[in-house]
């Protein structure tokens, strides 16, 4: 705990940075475990003295020594799926395997976590909705359509590197807070994630079922019909990144002629 009125000590600077990255759980982040900590993390020379005080200056060289240390560090990363599907998670969510969720052990609940696949430079942009995994040497698990993204499925595990980008409703305060999908096409076939009805110009939006079904056509805003009559299979997806602000139609069917539209708001707002 800070005062105004007190100097900062050097040990008090490291436990509050410590804690804010969440570098472990709340309880392995104690005074009494800020050597340990320290040695994951060498921020300051070994013979530092803890209890003397410090600056404004070094209080933020030790930060940006922490956040590159924390943005290269590589993680092992699996994935949840049918298992879980439909319970409840940590923070009272149902977790749905179609969604893009992960769950770690610290991150703060609806933490937004750039998770990226070392192997084949593929990322994915994960909302932290559960708590775990509880397994010696993982550190996140995604669910199963997030570990999709970037790696396939009879990988199981994968090493990925993180990069926190904030609070869900801070970094996505340009579009609605609660994102909704229009997942369904016909009554027996459904988007793993589907189209939301607000979305970021020139982010990849990507469709997906376990049927196939055709994307027919996309009108933009401005009128412009793309025909497009692509067939996507099971284990195929389809991707479009939209160039231009306003509402867009998307016509999607199964393979029997069945249509459905699905509108989509694009604004201009840029995420990291």
């Amino acid at each position: 705990m800070f005062y105004p009125d007190e100097p900062l000590l050097m040990k008090h600077a490291l436990l509050w940075l410590f804690r804010t990255r969440n570098i472990r759980e709340l309880p392995d982040m104690q005074p009494e475990t800020l050597a340990s900590m320290i040695s994951d993390y060498p921020i300051v020379e070994e013979d530092r003295d803890l209890t003397g005080r410090t600056n404004k200056q070094e209080l933020l060289t030790m930060m940006r020594k922490l956040d590159q240390m924390l943005v290269k560090e590589v993680h092992e990363v699996s994935f949840y799926a049918d298992d879980f599907h439909g319970r409840g998670t940590a923070f009272g969510e149902t977790f749905d395997m179609n969604d893009i969720t992960a769950a770690h052990r610290s991150f703060p609940h609806d933490t937004l976590v750039k998770v990226t696949n070392v192997d084949n430079d593929k990322s994915v942009i994960v909302r932290i909705n559960d708590r775990g995994p509880y397994v010696h040497g993982r550190d996140m698990d995604l669910s199963k359509a997030s570990f999709l993204e970037i790696a396939p499925q009879g990988q199981g595990v994968l090493r990925a590197t993180f990069e926190r980008l904030g609070n869900v409703e801070m970094v996505t305060s340009c579009e609605q807070r609660q994102q909704v999908f229009q997942k369904r096409i016909t009554r027996d076939i459904r988007f793993f994630r589907g189209v939301p009805h607000t979305f970021t110009i020139g982010n990849p939006l990507v469709l997906q079922s376990t049927k196939p079904f055709v994307v027919q056509s996309i009108v933009f805003p401005d009128g412009q019909n793309l025909r497009i009559q692509d067939f996507v299979n099971p284990k195929e997806k389809y991707q479009f990144s939209p160039d231009m602000t306003g509402r867009y139609s998307i016509f999607v069917g199964d393979t029997l002629g069945h249509i459905r539209e699905m509108r989509m708001n694009v604004s201009s707002c840029v995420l990291p």
